[in-house]
């Protein structure tokens, strides 16, 4: 039997909070960690995503942080991507009490996050990127962290980020508590856990792949015709679902698709303003539209629970990205399905990866009562996605209505009215034109004569 939060030294007001969300067991990566980390030791952890790291490192944080001055935060948590580091501040905020919680990242303006750093910040959750701007124009300083977090670690460094981690880390205070978390512990990870923590206690949690085999994973034989069809077949049979697509520009037609056959649909790319994906990540975790339609960028930053399907619609890259897609299902203990539609130009590149990741699934037709009798699948009609549903309600950036509320084709642009404005503007003129009466011509200026 797994201890309760009360036996691993949380606070009291902490487990109140947590309980009243509904949160009364600890989960396996918070069950190993939770101690330790309270007790203010470095932390090593190997644990997959969705598998309840923000809540180890998050406790920890509320509970022991002091309280911090203007622009000088006393811990400080690095997230990869703008939609984690948003997730980790709402989560921690939560159960944070008194203590003063802030986000930072690119892609929207500078004035809050500085006017919430002027104020103080006991724990700042921060992208690398934005944080640099931030303390080369002196609205922050990282000389009084001591208490530090690195989530997804990996990712870090599969986008480059390493170098930047260093330097934010080489400027906070000496010998501070340091939590690495990653899926991976080699490589560049190996490093900062070398270079920047202290006698870490190290844990693994769960396999090393959880991605891969948490889910089901199907592979189909499709035409480029019929992609789009059977995507929105699986989104009807899972119920929800996240369909990755390679480009941004794709995004975007996919989701006007799906919109057309009646499938709510928000596309997410970064393309998009941080307003606009914070919208369509919301109104997807509220179940107000049926699939995200995403870039890989979105791979590394969607933390979503009950995602029920993810659809590759376009292959991914190499067999990381495929992890980092599927990752986005099958979490928190959760089944999941994972559906990749082959096109047959592209089956040789499938049989590498399927080698790289030891997936032996084989290559077959359409098979949707497959998705059906999944766990990940929802118990739905078996009626075509194509058929309308009256009570569906409007999609997240859905394409335009005419006037009487019938779709307009979203390859038309819209008509400008100034034309209409201009073209009555001109009758107005002839009509008063051709009512003038002409002046008598004896009234009329006679023309200068020019001479020799």
């Amino acid at each position: 039997m797994s201890p309760t939060f009360a036996q691993l030294g949380v606070p009291d007001y902490i487990g109140r909070a947590l309980a009243q969300r509904g949160i009364v067991e600890p989960f396996e990566i918070q069950s190993a960690v939770l101690a330790d980390a309270l007790a203010g030791n470095d932390i090593c952890g190997r644990a997959p995503t969705g598998s309840g790291k923000t809540l180890a490192f998050g406790i920890p944080l509320v509970a022991n942080v002091d309280r911090a001055g203007p622009h000088k935060p006393k811990a400080l948590v690095l997230a990869p991507t703008r939609e984690l580091a948003d997730q980790i501040m709402t989560e921690i905020r939560s159960f944070a009490g008194g203590v003063r919680v802030a986000v930072v990242y690119g892609g929207v303006g500078y004035d809050a996050q500085r006017r919430a750093l002027r104020r103080g910040v006991d724990i700042l959750v921060a992208c690398p990127g934005r944080l640099e701007d931030l303390i080369d124009q002196r609205e922050v300083s990282l000389s009084a962290v001591d208490r530090i977090v690195i989530d997804e670690a990996d990712r870090m460094a599969d986008m480059g980020f390493i170098p930047a981690v260093r330097r934010l880390l080489d400027q906070t205070a000496p010998e501070p508590q340091t939590m690495l978390f990653s899926a991976t512990l080699d490589g560049d990870v190996a490093s900062l856990t070398r270079d920047y923590q202290h006698r870490p206690v190290r844990y693994e949690i769960g396999e090393e792949t959880p991605d891969v085999v948490a889910a089901d994973h199907l592979f189909w034989n499709v035409s480029s015709t019929e992609r789009t069809e059977v995507a929105a077949e699986v989104v009807s049979a899972a119920g929800s679902a996240i369909v990755f697509c390679r480009t941004r520009h794709g995004c975007d037609r996919l989701a006007r698709r799906f919109d057309r056959i009646g499938v709510r649909a928000a596309a997410i790319h970064g393309g998009r303003s941080q307003n606009q994906r914070t919208r369509a990540l919301q109104a997807f975790a509220a179940g107000r539209v049926e699939a995200l339609i995403a870039t890989d960028v979105a791979a590394r930053g969607i933390h979503v629970e009950g995602v029920s399907a993810v659809i590759h619609y376009d292959p991914p890259g190499d067999h990381k990205t495929y992890l980092h897609r599927s990752g986005r299902t099958a979490r928190a203990g959760r089944g999941g399905v994972v559906v990749s539609l082959v096109q047959p130009g592209q089956v040789k590149e499938l049989r590498h990866m399927q080698r790289e990741l030891d997936l032996q699934q084989p290559l077959t037709d359409v098979d949707l009562n497959a998705v059906r009798s999944l766990d990940g699948g929802a118990s739905r009609p078996t009626e075509p996605a194509v058929a309308a549903n009256p009570t569906r309600q409007p999609a997240v950036d859905s394409q335009p209505r005419r006037a009487d509320g019938k779709p307009r084709h979203p390859d038309a642009k819209q008509r400008s009215r100034k034309p209409e404005r201009g073209r009555a503007k001109n009758r107005s003129r002839r009509r008063r034109s051709n009512n003038r009466r002409p002046r008598p011509a004896a009234a009329r200026r006679p023309m200068a004569k020019t001479g020799a």
